[in-house]
């Protein structure tokens, strides 16, 4: 399944998660398993959350970057307009 995530892009050009397990740095081509890291503040919802549609209206776009990915162990979840509409976790994911 092909999908976009919206990615935190660093000064030096990497890619990395935007709230949890920010320290992580993520390469293009290469398959991630999705982890669990409880953050303070954040529910706990483990697997990469991507989108459906490069779309995420209640999200800053500043420093961050759409990227188009594919996932694998997936399940689909219908979130309001305002969030982007469908989403999904997903167990795997590869930046493309």
């Amino acid at each position: 399944m092909i999908g976009w995530k919206l990615f935190r892009l660093r000064k030096d050009g990497t890619l990395g998660p935007l709230f949890i397990n920010r320290t992580l740095r993520l390469v293009p081509g290469r398959t991630y398993r999705a982890e669990c890291h409880p953050t303070a503040g954040f529910a706990v919802r483990p697997g990469w959350h991507v989108c459906a549609r490069k779309s995420a209206p209640h999200l800053s776009k500043r420093g961050r970057v759409w990227r188009q990915v594919e996932i694998a162990g997936y399940e689909p979840h219908q979130r309001p307009r305002a969030q982007g509409g469908l989403w999904y976790t997903a167990n795997f994911m590869r930046i493309l």
